[in-house]
């Protein structure tokens, strides 16, 4: 059994919900806190706390596993100091510099809890039905409070993972149903081809994976030849090396080849987007039969949906009017999608899980653990194909 998963070493208590005239058993843990105060001192403390009673459709979780996501350093750690931070067991204490500090106001004085997503075992639940449904299952959840031996969840968010483990789980939610939502959107938008500026990432592989069964053409844009070599094993037929002297060429060649005039950037800060856009752009121009002053009629279209660069986006006027640059987030999409395509890519992943949205884990830390300096810079690096697990009974 997995490192952490061990129900026979922490035994789950009998958390029912009480019968009228009982009383309710308390429930402690340890869970994970970031606040960040006005003068710019961050604090990242695990505390022992109470949760309460499990209402209506809501599900209490022991919680097993929860990955490190880049979506979850915005709050966890951001743009802090890490190197010159002070480490005491289970708590740093960070220095956020300007102009993040001020950018950050809105957050000044708040606790936050952090983890985006997990998977455990419900161990109790509110009245409801489908919330009782799932006593004694083993979940997967997007509770926004992950990094945390208890959580509460709403029954309708969860996901059964019926024989998977918490490990295979744990990340069922963010990468695969983004990668999904990637072909998704670019199939709404009349888009058979996707450009995507961090191919060799979890998120990249599993979106590798997707377009090769959907028959979507797919440019990967990697920073190493061990990358690229990862993916080419992977089936993916178009993967450009930025660190590589005719980087433009080849990104220029993949383009004409695919027709991906639509792509997607986690970087947002540097010049990733208007390397793309000018690619794209060129490409069109090829395509012209005469000169315009404007340049192409090609609708060129790139997403931002993250920020492991946190400096400027920076663009050049170099591909004239058709193009739009946008941000977007995952769960905008899911609301406007629908709860038919919801359910249909849920449905998808749990078929999947150990196949196409498979997620693999460099190293495994408890909650102490994850708050140690070697763990924090290290996660926060954000380095393709290392990511962090968090086993909060382990």
């Amino acid at each position: 059994m997995s490192r952490g998963f061990a129900c026979g070493t922490h035994p789950l208590p009998d958390l029912a919900s009480p019968k009228p005239g009982e009383t309710a058993m308390s429930t402690t843990g340890k869970q994970l806190f970031t606040t960040l105060d006005a003068d710019g001192t961050l604090i990242v403390a695990i505390e022992e706390v109470s949760f309460p009673d499990p209402t209506g459709n809501q599900v209490l979780v022991k919680m097993e596993a929860s990955p490190i996501n880049p979506s979850d350093l915005a709050i966890l750690a951001g743009a802090a100091d890490l190197e010159n931070a002070s480490y005491a067991p289970g708590k740093f204490v960070a220095t956020v510099p300007e102009p993040y500090n001020t950018g950050s106001k809105a957050r000044h004085g708040l606790k936050l809890p952090a983890g985006n997503e997990g998977a455990g075992t419900v161990v109790a639940a509110g009245d409801s039905g489908s919330a009782k449904a799932l006593i004694g299952q083993r979940i997967a959840c997007v509770p926004g409070n992950a990094y945390s031996q208890y959580c509460i969840a709403d029954a309708a968010s969860c996901l059964p993972l019926g024989d998977h483990s918490a490990e295979a789980g744990a990340s069922a939610f963010v990468n695969p149903m983004t990668a999904l939502a990637f072909v998704e959107n670019a199939k709404m938008d009349g888009q058979d081809a996707i450009l995507h500026t961090v191919g060799a990432s979890n998120l990249g592989q599993m979106l590798t994976r997707i377009c090769n069964e959907d028959g979507i053409g797919l440019i990967n844009i990697v920073r190493k030849e061990s990358q690229a070599d990862l993916l080419a094993k992977l089936g993916s037929t178009h993967v450009v090396n930025s660190s590589s002297d005719d980087f433009m060429g080849q990104l220029r060649s993949a383009i004409e080849d695919t027709g991906a005039f639509y792509g997607f950037d986690p970087i947002g800060g540097g010049r990733s987007v208007d390397h793309a856009f000018q690619a794209m752009e060129q490409v069109a121009v090829s395509r012209m039969a005469e000169y315009s002053r404007y340049g192409s009629n090609q609708p060129k279209r790139m997403f931002i949906y993250g920020r492991l660069d946190t400096g400027m986006t920076m663009l050049s006027p170099s591909y004239g009017f058709g193009w739009t640059l946008s941000g977007w987030l995952l769960f905008p999409f899911l609301q406007a999608a629908g709860s038919g395509t919801v359910a249909r890519m849920r449905k998808r992943v749990l078929d999947n899980l150990t196949t196409t949205f498979a997620s693999h884990y460099k190293k495994r830390v408890n909650l102490d653990e994850m708050l140690t300096k070697e763990a924090v810079t290290d996660y926060s690096s954000m380095k393709t194909g290392e990511k962090y697990l968090v086993t909060p009974w382990s």
